[in-house]
């Protein structure tokens, strides 16, 4: 397998392993269509959400009602031209974007999805760890510890297949909209005050910042990425009348799934209005307090019970999700693929070390606070994914007919303008406090730098599109292109095999002589693992290691009988850069070399072999399955 073959793959472990029933019923396609939006509709109610909702409804009753609304629209919008550009053009956000800008614009795009997931997954740890702790009474820090143990469920869900993740995550999604319908049974809010919360108002600017957060909270950038990846697991005929069959189907698939979200998320903040402003309690702006207040004030000790049931399934939820997208930021900015149990460690850490630093310097009370920042940091991220985005799908040369129509374009930039104009104007507010108290030079003179550099970043990104040609090649949508006429049928004369003295053997041998046949010439490869070949290398003369060039020779010497030419190198340390070493030196053509099936665990502690030579090498690897 070439390596730019992997490059053009997003989710490579799931990509276009859902079958679509093209030639069914409607009902048929619909479902078959149907799973990503709802994967992206958890990130819509994550415990950052929870955060920004129960501020926003215990301070100001149902006044925010619209800005949730406005959310859900932005959020249908953009995800739709996230599914787009999967569909259309079989690349993600990430990949689309290395095409489209210089390698450093890149590599600033890239830091800033990470900082967004990062965000996010503190949300998450927060937001479960709080579940925790109302249910069990544990100390809040132990458990933001326990949450590490969920990446575990991310891999077995993996292996099971992208539909069962997909019908896990749907039933995750139920616990929390269940519980929400039981608790709004229970509060009896007023339809007609609510109706009045439709209508758009900022009552101060402590509403602006609460409105960001939802905004934040809502519309956040990383889902953009993950859109148009998980839209990539379906099987979609690359042919006119299918892809315009996806779209619409996929559409469909995120008005239901974000509308939701949005019913769950105007839930807790009716709730919070009905409960807490209502009765007075406008300071209500933490989970912990919402869940203490809830069972005196409604009257049933159900209540603090569901809340906290479905706290856990929110965070965990969001979770999985949110490190699928690690992945594809990764894969797609970077080029760069690692297992994903070692990605989910990197970005739990990330999101776990802020969480026990805040819980251990300023104790339990300051982790609200800190859930509603990480929406606000979402926020202001939001530019950077959203006007490349309206740029690809805007594009007629890579889009073709599939290009977003004039009004909607129109919309998108408002969109986006609107997105911008309330980021900068917090950024503003909160600068003038900021800039106002006495002291702190340093910092100051650092964050005026980091503006500016964010905003020559947004400008470049802005203009860069309409300045420039994209210098990828494009997609061939329709079978564009010359007919096959001749193939040239490559000869390989150089043929290495890394062999690992097992009954497979054998078969990795046979596969390597059918692609090059008695003329070409075998390297036979063995790497020693002893630990004295891991102490001193090639300077090892150590029983192991005489026996495994013992092992080759033999090998050799059955080839030779059989008019095959062999010739044996021994390696040692380390086996997929001793490999790469070997093949370099040897000058082979193609590399023959065995997998085992390891996966999850066994590929942490083993490490994946397969995976490093071939992304190392320029060569093609044939990969026997053993």
């Amino acid at each position: 397998m070439k390596q730019a073959q992997f490059s053009d793959l997003s989710l490579s472990e799931v990509h276009g392993t859902v079958e679509v029933n093209h030639d069914g019923s409607r009902w048929k396609q619909l479902f078959s269509f149907f799973g990503p939006a709802y994967l992206v509709s958890v990130g819509y109610m994550d415990p950052g959400n929870w955060a920004t909702d129960i501020a926003g409804g215990s301070q100001f009753g149902y006044r925010l009602i619209w800005v949730l609304l406005m959310s859900n629209v932005m959020a249908v919008v953009l995800q739709n031209f996230s599914a787009r550009l999967g569909i259309v053009r079989g690349r993600d956000l990430a990949q689309a974007n290395r095409e489209a800008y210089p390698r450093l614009v890149n590599f600033c795009l890239y830091i800033l999805a990470e900082i967004a997931i990062t965000a996010c997954d503190l949300a998450e740890v927060l937001g479960m760890a709080i579940g925790i702790q109302l249910l069990t009474g544990l100390p809040l820090i132990y458990g933001v510890a326990i949450t590490a143990l969920d990446t575990f469920l991310l891999l077995f869900l993996q292996r099971l297949g992208m539909r069962k993740m997909e019908i896990f995550i749907l039933g995750l999604i139920a616990i929390v909209g269940l519980s929400f319908f039981v608790e709004i049974f229970l509060a009896r809010p007023s339809l007609a005050e609510i109706s009045q919360g439709l209508v758009p108002s900022l009552p101060g600017a402590a509403a602006l910042y609460v409105a960001i957060g939802i905004i934040g909270a809502t519309v956040m950038p990383h889902n953009l990425y993950l859109h148009s990846a998980l839209v990539q697991t379906r099987k979609i005929r690359k042919e006119e009348p299918f892809i315009k069959t996806a779209l619409k189907l996929n559409l469909l698939d995120s008005v239901i799934a974000l509308n939701l979200a949005f019913f769950v998320n105007a839930a807790i903040l009716i709730l919070a209005g009905a409960v807490f402003f209502k009765s007075g309690r406008t300071e209500v702006a933490s989970i912990r307090e919402a869940h203490q207040l809830l069972s005196p004030l409604m009257g049933t000790k159900i209540a603090s019970i569901l809340f906290a049931v479905a706290l856990i399934a929110a965070g965990q939820s969001s979770t999985i999700t949110g490190t699928l997208a690690g992945q594809i930021v990764m894969e797609g900015y970077l080029r760069l693929r690692i297992n994903p149990l070692l990605r989910r460690i990197i970005t739990r850490l990330l999101a776990v070390i802020p969480a026990v630093i805040v819980i251990g310097i300023s104790g339990e009370n300051q982790v609200d606070r800190l859930l509603i920042f990480s929406q606000v940091i979402l926020s202001l991220q939001l530019g950077f994914a959203v006007i490349p985005l309206i740029h690809f799908v805007s594009d007629k040369k890579k889009m073709g007919i599939f290009r977003i129509k004039p009004g909607t374009r129109v919309l998108a930039w408002v969109i986006a303008s609107l997105l911008l104009y309330l980021n900068l104007k917090l950024v503003l507010e909160v600068g003038t406090g900021f800039f106002s108290m006495p002291g702190y030079i340093i910092w100051k003179i650092l964050a005026v730098l980091v503006l500016i550099m964010a905003l020559i970043l947004l400008f470049y990104i802005l203009v860069h599109p309409w300045r420039s040609k994209v210098t990828a090649k494009d997609i061939a949508l329709h079978g564009e292109g010359n007919a096959i006429t001749s193939l040239e049928i490559p000869r390989f004369r150089k043929i290495a095999v890394a062999l690992d003295f097992t009954r497979q053997d054998e078969k990795l041998l046979a596969f390597a002589i059918g692609q090059g046949g008695t003329e070409s010439h075998y390297i036979l490869i063995h790497i020693v693992e002893s630990a004295s070949a891991r102490m001193l290398g090639k300077q090892s003369d150590d029983l192991e290691s005489r026996t495994d060039q013992e092992r080759l020779t033999g090998y050799q010497e059955s080839l030779e009988k059989n008019n095959y030419k062999a010739i044996t190198r021994l390696g040692h340390i380390h086996r997929s850069k001793e490999i790469v070493r070997i093949v370099k030196e040897e000058g082979a053509e193609l590399l023959v070399i065995g997998a085992h099936g390891h996966s999850g665990l066994k590929d942490f502690i083993y490490g994946e072999t397969v995976n490093t030579v071939r992304h190392e090498l320029r060569i093609p690897v044939l990969i026997v399955n053993l």
